[in-house]
């Protein structure tokens, strides 16, 4: 069948530029892949690998980040930010000219003030207040740098998971590890560049809080499972050896390559990746999960047993990976809505993440490893100064919602060691100094890193994205 003139014609020249590409040597997936590393076509390494590492465009401070989200939102008021005004005005209606016409989903603007039931104290050389439900994290106190000034846009669990995750509250953007991948690569191409480790409950915000948005799918975080199995078929079936395997593969990504040179598409460049990447995780994931390995001494610090799945074990983990090369790792403990009894929810959940914080921060300032490793933990809000009770919902002495001033923490990567940034009003209620709102965070991690917040982008649909789309401002209080 004849084709219409301006149609044949434009069939022919599509034919004249593959051929020509093909033939040259530049295929179109060259090109696509050196655009998706940022670098001249001529200089795309090879193996079609988009994890290879990069060198930031400025000088870096941190070179990986564990990321220790507490999803849930845990209560500054029984942590880290101490208000003993609050004790004095218990029971009581927070004053009028403080609410600021704030609303809430639980609770009513003029529910009574309720003081926190735990002890503070300060400690360290710095002085930092730390409560009596973090002993250990108390011990490190000279390591941390502790924000009290946080604040979001959010106020629900799912948006504020995406928004503290992604920097947009819509599902569907690229998360932070996503970005850092795919600004840094990785330096390690046995396992994968963003790992994933989850310790409690289901996410509010979902698989968004580790996915790639628009980005291409290789610099997703994977998952890894809970339990003594982390990581599924690292053993091959019965009857498939290795020699075997590795022909299969090969031919697969001989044609995948192929593939990638007439289409173009990053997603076969992702395909060809992650093909490899299972391959060579048979040889080092086996060796990368077995705590067993660890002195008796490590295994204690952290409270870590082999075989179990905990908060704790992966905190180990974690410093693993870091030591071998992957560039971004976060801890999901979704365990923190405390709505009621608060006391004793911040109790059980500071009592199953207390130690191992604080023993990570030991473990990687004793090898050498913290001042490249930039440990985050927070949530994604903070909670009210204000009691939650309710017959109907049958909670009580609890705490809702907070987004206007909550509390996180940073260690090592280049942060100031042993200070504490912002404060709030007398009732934890406002940030009076220093906000520093989540992008402000973001543009800071991607700083410490070596990144221009602005300049890291990716297009799509026609405009260029970042992180911190659309604002952000690096803080330098944090930075050493």
């Amino acid at each position: 069948m004849n084709l219409p003139l301006h149609l044949d014609h434009e069939r022919r020249q599509f034919l004249t530029r593959r051929w020509f590409f093909r033939e040259c040597g530049l295929g179109l997936g060259s090109i696509a892949l050196a655009s998706l590393l940022n670098q001249p076509a001529l200089a795309a390494p090879s193996g079609n690998n988009p994890l290879l590492p990069k060198r930031p465009p400025q000088p870096a401070r941190a070179k990986s980040v564990i990321y220790l989200f507490m999803a849930g939102a845990p209560s500054q008021l029984e942590l880290f930010d101490y208000k003993p005004t609050l004790a004095k005005y218990n029971g009581q209606p927070v004053p009028k000219d403080i609410l600021g016409g704030q609303t809430y989903a639980f609770i009513k603007p003029d529910s009574a003030i309720y003081a926190p039931e735990f002890a503070f104290a300060q400690h360290g050389k710095s002085g930092a207040w730390v409560s009596e439900a973090l002993p250990h994290l108390a011990g490190v106190a000279d390591e941390l740098t502790i924000i009290r000034s946080m604040n979001t846009d959010a106020f629900n669990h799912a948006p504020g998971q995406i928004f503290m995750n992604t920097g947009s509250q819509q599902f569907g953007r690229p998360s932070m590890g996503s970005w850092v991948t795919y600004g840094l690569g990785s330096e390690s191409q046995d396992l994968p560049g963003f790992v994933v480790l989850n310790s409690a409950g289901g996410l509010s915000g979902g698989a968004g809080n580790y996915g790639c948005g628009f980005l291409p799918t290789v610099f997703q975080g994977v998952p890894f499972r809970k339990g003594a199995d982390p990581i599924l078929y690292l053993s091959n079936p019965a009857g498939l050896s290795s020699t075997l395997q590795r022909k299969t593969l090969d031919a697969v990504k001989e044609l995948n390559e192929r593939r990638l040179g007439l289409m173009g598409d990053p997603e076969i460049a992702t395909r060809i990746n992650s093909f490899e990447m299972a391959y060579r995780m048979q040889f080092s994931a086996p060796e990368l999960v077995d705590l067993s390995k660890e002195s008796k001494e490590t295994l204690e610090l952290y409270g870590a047993k082999p075989g179990e799945a905990s908060f704790a074990n992966n905190c180990l983990l974690a410093r693993r990976m870091v030591e071998r090369g992957v560039r971004f790792v976060q801890l999901f403990h979704e365990a923190w809505d405390h709505h009621s009894d608060v006391k004793g929810g911040v109790k059980g959940q500071a009592k199953v993440t207390d130690q191992a914080c604080a023993a990570l921060i030991k473990d990687l300032k004793q090898r050498g490893l913290l001042e490249s490793t930039l440990v985050i933990w927070g949530g994604e809000f903070g909670r009210t100064p204000q009691v939650e009770a309710s017959n109907e919902l049958k909670r009580s002495l609890g705490r809702d919602h907070h987004p206007q001033a909550f509390t996180m923490w940073m260690a090592g990567g280049g942060t100031k060691r042993g200070v504490t940034v912002g404060e709030t009003d007398d009732f934890g209620f406002n940030v009076v100094k220093d906000k520093i709102h989540v992008h402000d965070l973001h543009a800071t991690i991607l700083h410490l890193l070596g990144f221009d917040h602005e300049k890291l982008t990716y297009r799509f649909q026609g405009r260029d994205y970042r992180l911190t789309d659309v604002h952000g401002e690096v803080m330098s209080s944090l930075l050493a």
